[in-house]
């Protein structure tokens, strides 16, 4: 027999894991994250804990040191940038030096979009 689990997660465990992990999303959409946890079971919350979350900060420092080669990019799954970043070095540096501005964010937006996927 195919047994479903329909035990939704509790506010606390949702509450506990936002807020450690805050800093790996998008700040305007936590609550959004928040509700959408708030109504998964208990087997897709496990997986969601699973799942490894890459940091902004770490990223930014990649970005600042081999982003010109496409490492930050590549670290995103974003691999035709990366790429492009590659064999052009970094566009002569200008995506390079666009990346340090934006790949906080980008990674924020690529970790959202992972725990979505599996909501």
């Amino acid at each position: 027999m195919d047994e479903k689990n329909t035990d939704f997660i509790s506010k606390e465990k949702v509450d506990q894991f936002v807020m450690l992990n805050q800093k790996y999303f998008p700040s305007e959409k936590i609550m959004f994250l928040k509700e959408k946890l708030y109504n998964t079971t208990e087997s897709k919350f496990s997986m969601i804990s699973c799942v490894e979350l890459k940091d902004p900060t770490t990223l930014l420092l990649i970005s600042l040191f081999l982003g010109g080669l496409g490492v930050d990019r590549f670290m995103l799954k974003d691999t035709a940038m990366g790429v492009l970043k590659l064999l052009t070095a970094g566009c002569c540096g200008i995506w390079t030096i666009i990346d340090w501005f934006v790949i906080q964010n980008k990674t924020k937006e690529a970790n959202f979009n992972s725990i979505m996927m599996l909501l």
